[in-house]
């Protein structure tokens, strides 16, 4: 039996989401096999929707795994989640046709990064928000992210180290807003290169402080030169969203399109 399970976790104690091995520093992949294998009593791995880096966190992060052994949905949401620390849980789960996965059954994927803007760090939410002393203007970060709508060449928002055959995406939507101290820039596309949101946003922080102008998020995109752009915001104000999928598979709402 095949099962998909949504995962929300604070991704500041892991290594990213990917699995190391047995010697390696703690992964969220790796970890969620432990508890998942625990309670099927057999060897269980995973597929993820998306993988996100070290310090990067999920609302929603979406795996699929195959199974013989007979547990309901509620047995393995609870019994994994209890097996789990408390900065992993499941949400839910859901068997589902052996044709879904996890990633490649996706058509798009949803991240937040969120930062408090102010002239003093935060301390409060310090694990889950970045922090950007330099005033921002929110309205010019969104005029100026417009530019990336559509299928383009992301070149000049990939890290050198990203193992993607080619910087070709659909970004489908770029929100940038102000809510008092805190700025918000939501995104989605069809898929993203290694480090992609965070250069982005790196790139839109220099022009939300004025040190350039609007149309220069136009000009790095048609450029393709990542030395270029902005610098790669820190990990810990991203947030996976969610992936979205057709709702022939069958999922909760909050994953389907």
């Amino acid at each position: 039996m095949r099962y998909a399970l949504g995962v929300e976790y604070d991704g500041g104690a892991f290594q990213g989401w990917q699995g190391l091995g047995p010697s390696g520093p703690p992964t969220v992949q790796a970890t969620l096999e432990r508890a998942l294998s625990s309670v099927a009593d057999q060897e269980i791995t995973v597929s993820c929707a998306g993988r996100t880096d070290a310090g990067v966190h999920a609302e929603c992060q979406v795996v699929h795994f195959d199974s013989t052994a007979e547990r309901d949905p509620r047995a393995w949401t609870l019994g994994v989640t209890g097996r789990l620390p408390p900065t992993v849980c499941v949400r839910w789960c859901v068997p589902v046709d052996p044709g879904f996965h996890a990633r490649f059954s996706a058509r798009a994927r949803r991240y937040r990064y969120t930062l408090v803007n102010r002239p003093v760090r935060p301390a409060l939410y310090r694990a889950t928000m970045a922090w950007e002393r330099r005033p921002l203007d929110a309205d010019a970060m969104h005029r100026a992210a417009q530019a990336l709508l559509g299928e383009n060449d992301f070149s000049a928002f990939r890290t050198v180290h990203c193992q993607a055959p080619h910087a070709r995406r659909n970004l489908q939507d770029i929100q940038v807003r102000r809510s008092g101290e805190t700025v918000t820039i939501e995104v989605q596309a069809n898929a993203f290169l290694h480090h992609m949101v965070r250069n982005i946003v790196g790139s839109l922080l220099e022009v939300g402080a004025g040190a350039q102008d609007e149309g220069w998020i136009a000009r790095l995109l048609a450029g393709r030169d990542r030395t270029l752009a902005g610098p790669t915001a820190p990990p810990q104000g991203l947030v996976f969203l969610r992936p979205l999928y057709p709702a022939e598979w069958g999922l909760p709402d909050e994953v389907t399109l």
